[in-house]
């Protein structure tokens, strides 16, 4: 790695309309937006020692994007229930919203059958997995996960001198689970989960997580981030949040933005043991960045049941559409339970990135074990035969 590039100026260059860097929040924003990105002598984005991840240039001349499928988003979000939410209480946006805010803790504490001290609030869950690595890693010690996983946990925790330990995943893309309590040493102070895993797709078996975090969380914390868990239609798989009730030491994120359709309100939760909460809140507190608005429109969104069931439903089907074509062409997908798919592809990543994105196709390009892959989020379906038919031209 010999080269930093810049997050804000690459925000200011007007990225976000393309199918690189910029489109990526969690690399992008946060705790730590200003810190260089380090990139690889062949001018990749370093995201671990497998993965590495493409970027177009300033100066990249892009049609308007027709199919936004880089970012993992909910395209038939928010709910009308959520908008209304928002508009209805708009009007009390000059106040604090702790009491609203502690009713919505209420409620999803109720739905997560815990108690109240058991949940704190952020805006989105990339803000809590930030203050869960900032708090837990100021004096240093070392975090164990998979590789590839979702970064944001583990890049802020090295920002303030963790040491990252990855562990590549199985054949079948899962987590390791074996090698990953192997490297587990004095030193350790999280054990990173994300299950389904971001940005490959793939689960890890909900008996077999079940048993290492119980075991695992009486020597440190697990952290098991269940943002896609909703999305996992036909996977043998479970939240982890009944190991709380159990008294271990675990920690289960979950989001608005994935199947509430909320991204952009920003909205999302822990549950961990009391105790644990209060090292974080000693610190930072839970809370504060969530709007007024947003808290409604968050409650409005648990009740939503029809809301969610269909977004399950169409993001089945659309998903379904493209594996039936990536069959067809014959490329070999990992079987994805979220909203986004990954595949190797036969061409330079940067170069299928700038195809894609000159056709108005935002997706994103990584090079993993130096083989180029396309990872492209679900979109509608008329989205995704515009992307069909892109992928289709380039072959």
């Amino acid at each position: 790695m010999n080269q930093k590039i810049d997050r804000r100026n690459l925000l200011k260059s007007g990225l976000m309309a393309l199918g690189g860097i910029a489109v990526a929040p969690h690399l992008t924003a946060g705790a730590f937006e200003n810190t260089p990105l380090s990139l690889d002598p062949e001018n990749r984005i370093y995201r671990s020692p497998m993965v590495r991840e493409h970027f177009l240039p300033n100066d990249f001349k892009a049609p308007k994007i027709v199919a936004r499928l880089s970012s993992n988003e909910n395209p038939y979000g928010p709910p009308m229930s959520a908008q209304k939410a928002v508009a209805d209480s708009v009007k009390n946006g000059n106040r604090y919203a702790w009491k609203e805010m502690y009713d919505l803790i209420d409620k999803i504490a109720k739905k997560e059958g815990v108690t109240a001290e058991h949940i704190m609030m952020g805006p989105g869950s990339s803000d809590l997995l930030e203050k869960v690595a900032l708090v837990t890693f100021m004096n240093g010690g070392n975090i164990v996960s998979a590789d590839p996983c979702y970064m944001s946990l583990v890049s802020v925790a090295k920002s303030v001198g963790a040491t990252w330990k990855p562990v590549p995943c199985t054949a079948d893309w899962s987590h390791d689970l074996k090698a990953m309590e192997a490297a587990i040493d004095k030193d350790t102070k999280l054990v990173y989960v994300c299950n389904p895993n971001n940005p490959t797709g793939a689960i890890t078996k909900g008996q077999d997580l079940l048993d290492f975090c119980s075991r695992v969380s009486e020597k440190v914390p697990v952290f098991v981030d269940e943002a896609y868990i909703e999305l996992a239609v036909g996977a043998d798989t479970q939240s982890m949040v009944s190991l709380l009730a159990q008294k271990k030491n675990v920690i289960i994120a979950r989001t608005f933005s994935k199947i509430m359709g909320m991204a952009g309100i920003r909205v999302g939760y822990i549950a961990a043991q009391p105790e644990f909460l209060a090292g974080i809140n000693k610190i930072t507190r839970g809370g504060m960045g969530i709007s007024y608005t947003s808290i409604f429109a968050a409650s409005a969104s648990l009740d939503d049941k029809d809301f969610q069931g269909n977004t399950r439903k169409l993001n089945h089907e659309a998903k379904t559409y493209l594996y039936e074509n990536l069959d067809k062409m014959g490329y070999k997908y990992i079987p994805s339970y979220t909203n986004f798919v990954l595949f190797p592809i036969s061409i330079p990543g940067k170069e299928l990135l700038s195809k894609m994105t000159a056709k108005g196709i935002a997706v994103r390009s990584f090079d993993v074990q130096n083989k180029p892959w396309c990872r492209v989020s679900i979109g509608t379906m008329d989205e995704m035969k515009a992307f069909v038919g892109a992928l289709g031209a380039l072959s």
